[in-house]
């Protein structure tokens, strides 16, 4: 093999290396404690391909079927999660969050952004008396495509009337 062989060898080595390192999935995370940590734990789990766990982060109220919630992810490839800060008000023995939220997605037909709100419901727990019990989860979510750069990109939520 010549010098250039060798050298392309290598090249396209290093290059399925740096392919599987990226293709890791990140460590299990799994915690419905906070709106960012509910949020956080959606993506984790889109990010590890687990589509089933990324589903039970949403409320009945909120979820779509999941055949149709897991076509929806079929082709992404990687995603990245920017938070901002939530706010919270209590009702009727629940509590409601926004929390704002920009997402990048790389999929077979490219990266896009996306921008904008989800929507978090806890029912508090002493008031929950028969199983099972219902953790934090995501009760409504709004987010649209962006022109801005993942890093420019803000998350913003509507205030106004409880989620």
């Amino acid at each position: 093999m010549t010098g250039t062989g060798v050298r392309a060898l290598v090249l396209a080595l290093a290059g399925l290396a740096a392919n599987d390192a990226r293709a890791e999935p990140p460590a299990y995370r799994d915690d419905r404690s906070t709106p960012e940590a509910v949020v956080g734990s959606l993506y984790n789990a889109i990010e590890r391909q687990e589509y089933l766990r990324a589903w039970s982060y949403f409320r009945e109220e909120a979820a779509r079927p999941f055949e149709t919630f897991a076509a929806g992810y079929a082709d992404t490839r990687h995603v990245r999660l920017k938070l901002g800060t939530a706010t919270g008000e209590g009702a009727a023995g629940s509590t409601y969050y926004r929390l704002p939220a920009v997402v990048e997605a790389e999929t077979a037909l490219g990266t896009r952004v996306y921008a904008g709100c989800y929507e978090l419901r806890l029912v508090q727990p002493a008031a929950q008396g028969q199983p099972p019990f219902q953790p934090m989860g995501i009760s409504g979510a709004r987010l649209a495509a962006v022109d801005e750069s993942f890093d420019a990109a803000t998350g913003r939520c509507d205030t106004g009337a409880t989620p």
